[in-house]
């Protein structure tokens, strides 16, 4: 049986993976030579970037522009007081090595645009959307399909959450499947106006991290062709399939977006 080459203090620490028959040395080893961009390191960045590092990923890029204030902390697990003012990424660096040193940081201290995307998610295994704005989510989803990386989507307001997975293959569906385009500024509410319990962001990321690790281990089955979405005010989660669209603009039969400089990332992302 194939497994990770670990001393002592490593098989304790994933001690309680390795038992699972479904991870197991080999799954154990698949994650440690993993690599995991996560985009966004806020509320649902944040315990996807703790377990995640738990896990023993390793290689861990993190993208993020901004720097920590103190209306974050309520549901950004991973600041404290002390980072207010810092750049985000840094501060999360900082965390991961407190947690497990062995995980390599790729710090990337920027804002994701189309400029950068494409050499952004190049050389990761799975990419974690954990930003807050359309215009973000169908970059990332139009980067990850055309570079044919699987990748998490999630989304949290007030008391409810959503989570996909796009796994990048052919016959599944992309964001685009389900949101053709976005819808006009203003009309949809966010964290900042409408607000969001942080608890809800913390199951939401949970659930992100834990579709990375079962990707990457190549275990169970991934939130694929379903979306899933969770209300913590009545503790119940419901379950709608999603079908692959034959005229989505990316992944249908017949794509008109074949390059990311040929859509308009503001307003109702579409082509220019």
């Amino acid at each position: 049986m194939n497994g990770p080459n670990l001393d002592r203090e490593g098989l304790e620490r994933y001690s309680r993976q390795i038992i699972m028959e479904e991870i197991g040395p080999e799954g154990q080893d698949a994650i440690l030579r993993s690599k995991i961009l996560v985009i966004g390191a806020g509320g649902l960045g944040s315990p996807v970037i703790q377990y995640l590092a738990a896990a023993g990923i390793g290689t861990m890029g993190i993208a993020d522009g901004d720097s920590v204030e103190i209306s974050n902390l309520h549901r950004q697990i991973i600041y404290g007081v002390e980072d207010i003012g810092k750049p985000k990424v840094e501060c999360a660096s900082r965390f991961i090595n407190d947690i497990n040193p062995d995980v390599k940081v790729e710090v990337h201290h920027t804002e994701v645009n189309p400029n950068n995307i494409l050499d952004l998610v190049d050389g990761y295994d799975f990419i974690v959307d954990g930003t807050d704005n359309f215009e973000s989510c169908f970059l990332i989803n139009d980067a990850c399909t055309l570079s044919k990386k699987p990748y998490s989507y999630g989304a949290v307001l007030r008391f409810s959450g959503r989570v996909m997975t796009f796994p990048a293959m052919d016959s599944s569906p992309c964001y685009r499947c389900l949101f053709k385009t976005a819808p006009p500024p203003g009309t949809v509410l966010d964290c900042a106006t409408a607000g969001v319990l942080g608890s809800v962001a913390g199951v939401i990321g949970s659930i992100q991290a834990t579709e990375a690790i079962k990707n990457v281990a190549r275990i169970g089955e991934l939130v694929e062709g379903r979306i899933i979405e969770y209300n913590a005010l009545n503790m119940k989660f419901e379950e709608t399939n999603i079908k692959k669209n034959p005229n989505c603009p990316i992944c249908g039969k017949s794509p008109i977006i074949k390059n990311i400089k040929d859509v308009e990332y503001t307003g109702a992302c579409t082509l220019k």
